[in-house]
């Protein structure tokens, strides 16, 4: 006697459909079942042809449609063919729009582009962590964004907030003995972003990081003069680049990142 065989039905890639039939199977220890999958069955059409074969077979389906007279028409044309099939997710989609008053998008494989977007956020999250404070200028020209500034002007944190944007963020450190990377000067303009403060709020926030360091606060870090001496040479290189500057002396990150992301997409600082 040939195995039972199940077919997966989905109007999407079919995984969820999958997962739950083989956790269904599981329970009996597989028992030789055959699974086999029909993904992307978006018209009467198609399903007619998986009927067509599910009939010779004399197997069942295990169904994932979203689409409301998809869903009727399957069961409809099974019941007809005297072909058991088995509606895995119609009916709890039935009972929350019961529950919550929301109608359902009924839209194709909205769970596959919420995964797919969680999985770029994470990928631009440790991206952000890889390529932070020009730990590999390589990165640099692998980044959707570089960030320049000098010692305290938020740069981590603001490549942090636009990787949950799904944006990926590189930033580089300038300070005057040491030349700026090679790959910055290859990166388009319109991709990097200064980041410009006022000396005096630099020189409040250095003294208080140092403070909270355990450490004097009269360090050459914090003084006024050198401070100076860091944001010339920031303005000198961001000149050479010719790209967008932004000051961020009062700004919060969220703010700071809203203006990068108006220019990426509307064109303007």
């Amino acid at each position: 006697m040939s195995s039972p065989i199940i077919y997966v039905v989905s109007d999407s890639v079919g995984e969820t459909a999958e997962l739950v039939t083989k956790a269904a199977i599981s329970q009996f220890n597989g028992s030789g079942m055959t699974l086999k999958r029909f993904p992307y069955v978006e018209d009467r059409e198609h399903i007619d042809e998986v009927l067509s074969l599910v009939s010779q077979d004399k197997g069942m389906i295990a169904f994932t449609l979203v689409k409301p007279d998809m869903r009727t028409y399957l069961k409809e044309r099974a019941a007809v063919e005297g072909i058991i099939a088995v509606d895995l997710i119609g009916p709890i989609i039935d009972q929350i729009q019961i529950f919550s008053g929301k109608a359902p998008l009924c839209e194709p494989g909205l769970v596959r582009k919420l995964d797919e977007d969680y999985f770029k956020k994470i990928e631009a999250i440790e991206f952000a962590v890889k390529y932070d404070d020009g730990r590999d200028p390589r990165g640099l020209l692998k980044a959707d964004i570089v960030l320049i500034g000098v010692s305290r002007t938020s740069k981590t944190p603001l490549s942090q907030y636009l990787a949950h944007k799904r944006l990926k963020v590189a930033n580089v450190p300038l300070v005057p003995e040491v030349d700026p990377p090679e790959e910055l000067y290859k990166v388009p303009s319109q991709k990097c972003f200064g980041l410009k403060i006022s000396p005096e709020k630099l020189n409040n926030i250095r003294r208080e990081r140092l403070i909270s360091l355990g450490l004097n606060d009269q360090a050459s870090y914090a003084n006024i003069e050198r401070i100076k001496e860091e944001l010339t040479f920031f303005e000198r290189t961001v000149n050479k680049i010719n790209c967008p500057v932004i000051d961020v002396t009062n700004k919060a990150v969220e703010e700071t990142a809203n203006v990068i992301l108006n220019y990426l997409y509307k064109g303007r600082p």
